[in-house]
């Protein structure tokens, strides 16, 4: 089933997610068949048949074997089908900024034409990406807002704006009272620190009288490290009322702990998180609030840049670009320094009582 998205600019992220999901065509449907992508307005000229090659494009990942990265993989593989090129996706078996290094290292060495990377550490991978770039391999980054050695940064939207409609939530749900905390996948994870920037300073605007218990935790991209970090602070702060995940399987992990402790209404949850991983957490009342946006889309999004560049089309990467993709329609350029640097418009806010229109 197809993400349903609703639209986000900048300016309107803070409105209610609400409406209903938009008919689809019967193109689109036929597309959906195909995978989990509706592709069906992405440009035949980005094909093998059209470039008169085949590229080989790989995606690298923070981690492997989490639910939010299977779903990326589809999608990236769904390129692959489309198009006829030759596309993958790999990652580390555990988030660890050194095994992600190896592996970009080992495509550079197997002369792959493209690589897209969704970076653990930005700090981690910029010299080995300048190494890429320096070789002629196109460099596609997502989640990565100030990397600098890449061609293109796709964001799916304002990072900022994400993490305050996080904090929007949190806040109503603890009547805008008490001691929260936030967790990252790493103080080095960007996208994950500016969703956090994001919410804190609404939280401060908003909200005056919550307050952080502790500084930001790290998760590592792991529910069960979420669940023991999480647990210290509970047991530290008895009195915690809110809990803000970044990474997505900060979801499970504070709903088992919140489960587990009895919390239930008690202390809330509002983070990134995927039905299949949340779900019964979502259902049992335990977690209130989740919000993402598909992986699926946005590593075919990146293949889709990917591909632009290495067919000649970089005039046309810039604000104003149709990806032809559901959330990247009119993609905004919010830095004219950085051209390079582009956002889709929007994400999805679910709670038990919209979960069941997602299957992922």
């Amino acid at each position: 089933m197809m993400l349903t998205r609703r639209g986000f600019a900048a300016g309107a992220a803070l409105l209610p997610l609400t409406g209903a999901a938009p008919a689809r065509s019967a193109k689109a449907a036929d597309a959906q068949a195909a995978g989990p992508v509706d592709a069906s307005k992405v440009s035949k000229d980005l094909s093998q048949k059209a470039a008169g090659k085949k590229w080989q494009i790989a995606t690298v990942v923070k981690v492997d074997g989490i639910a939010w990265f299977d779903r990326m993989r589809a999608g990236v593989e769904q390129f692959g089908r489309d198009t006829g090129h030759d596309a993958w996706m790999v990652g580390p078996s555990q988030a660890d900024a050194a095994a992600q290094v190896q592996l970009v290292e080992n495509l550079i060495g197997q002369g792959v034409d493209a690589i897209c990377v969704v970076p653990f550490s930005i700090e981690a991978v910029e010299p080995v990406l300048k190494k890429a770039r320096d070789r002629g391999i196109v460099v596609i980054a997502h989640e990565a807002s100030n990397l600098v050695n890449a061609d293109v940064i796709i964001e799916a939207f304002d990072n900022r704006a994400y993490g305050a409609k996080l904090m929007q939530e949190l806040g109503s749900r603890t009547g805008g009272q008490g001691k929260y905390v936030a967790t990252v996948g790493s103080l080095t994870s960007q996208s994950h620190m500016e969703w956090i920037d994001g919410a804190v300073a609404y939280q401060k605007e908003h909200f005056p009288q919550m307050q952080e218990a502790v500084r930001r935790v790290e998760s590592y991209d792991d529910a069960e490290v979420a669940y023991n970090k999480l647990k210290e602070v509970l047991t530290a702060h008895p009195d915690l009322r809110g809990i803000i995940g970044a990474p997505m399987p900060a979801s499970a992990g504070a709903g088992r702990l919140i489960a587990e402790r009895g919390a239930k209404g008690k202390v809330q949850f509002s983070g990134t998180g995927l039905v299949s991983v949340a779900g019964q957490y979502l259902r049992d009342g335990d977690i209130q609030y989740i919000q993402f946006w598909d992986p699926a889309v946005a590593g075919y999004a990146m293949s889709v840049l990917a591909a632009m560049r290495l067919r000649g089309h970089n005039a046309e990467i810039k604000g104003g670009l149709d990806l032809g993709l559901d959330g990247y329609q009119s993609l905004l350029a919010p830095d004219t320094k950085r051209p390079g640097l582009l956002y889709g418009a929007g994400w999805v806010g679910v709670t038990k009582d919209n979960m069941s229109q997602y299957n992922f």
